[in-house]
């Protein structure tokens, strides 16, 4: 009877300590949000983890990556990557329900997973924080961190941060960087073919780096042309 005692008493203890770890990590996780909401993120979850393979291979491998405001983005990259990845940006609080329903019929209809359904939020979301490993933990802390942007940021700084931080190649991170490194411009300079070309790309980014006359990717583009002048985007 006393070892069973002891046995409960074990098993209650380790679910507190387990429940403060989660509570710090999203406390953790809330302040670094507070404090981007004025203040830019210097890197990423998947900044670093990108940063370490390849100093795996080459030991001095910098990323390529610099900041630019909002402002200073092209608005044919804002409507073509909101085009792309999330036409309801502005509507939904974080979570498009309709995309994500015809990426799970579109992913059980082809019987391996071909679509995600992410809004930008939740892009934003796992890119800053996650790992790039797919697990129902993950996926419930995207949801958690999605919400969190949601309710302390603006449409306009999420976007902003999202253009400046998402992976556009190898070792490519942000819009700037991204136009630089494949159309030698800047990211207020981009026009319309380079803004869709680019949006096309986010899905696989290091693949369509190493394959740019690939023919889904110009199919992609002019795909993305033809909806991105209706897409809305924070002013």
């Amino acid at each position: 009877m006393q070892a069973r005692t002891s046995t409960k008493w074990l098993f209650w203890q380790a679910c507190k300590w387990i429940l403060v770890v989660l509570l710090v990590y999203q406390l953790w996780i809330f302040l670094h949000i507070l404090v981007w909401i004025k203040f830019n993120p210097d890197t990423s979850a998947l900044m670093e983890q990108r940063l370490e393979l390849l100093q795996d291979m080459h030991q001095n491998a910098e990323l390529k990556h610099r900041w630019v405001p909002y402002q200073k983005i092209s608005n044919h990259l804002k409507r073509a990557v909101v085009a792309a990845e999330d036409a309801k940006f502005l509507d939904h609080e974080g979570f498009d329900w309709e995309g994500i329903q015809k990426a799970y019929e579109k992913n059980k209809r082809r019987g391996k997973l071909v679509a995600g359904g992410s809004t930008i939020s939740q892009q934003l979301a796992k890119n800053l924080f996650l790992s790039t490993k797919r697990t129902p933990w993950r996926k419930l802390e995207e949801a958690v961190i999605t919400l969190m942007l949601e309710n302390m940021m603006s449409k306009r700084r999420i976007l902003e941060i999202y253009l400046n931080i998402i992976e556009w190649g190898n070792g490519v991170f942000g819009a700037e960087a991204a136009a630089r490194h494949y159309f030698h411009s800047n990211a207020g300079a981009l026009n319309a073919t380079q803004a869709a070309r680019m949006a096309a790309m986010i899905p696989n980014p290091r693949y369509f780096d190493k394959h740019p006359a690939s023919p889904y990717l110009a199919h992609r583009t002019g795909i993305i042309m033809q909806r991105m002048y209706a897409a809305q985007i924070p002013k």
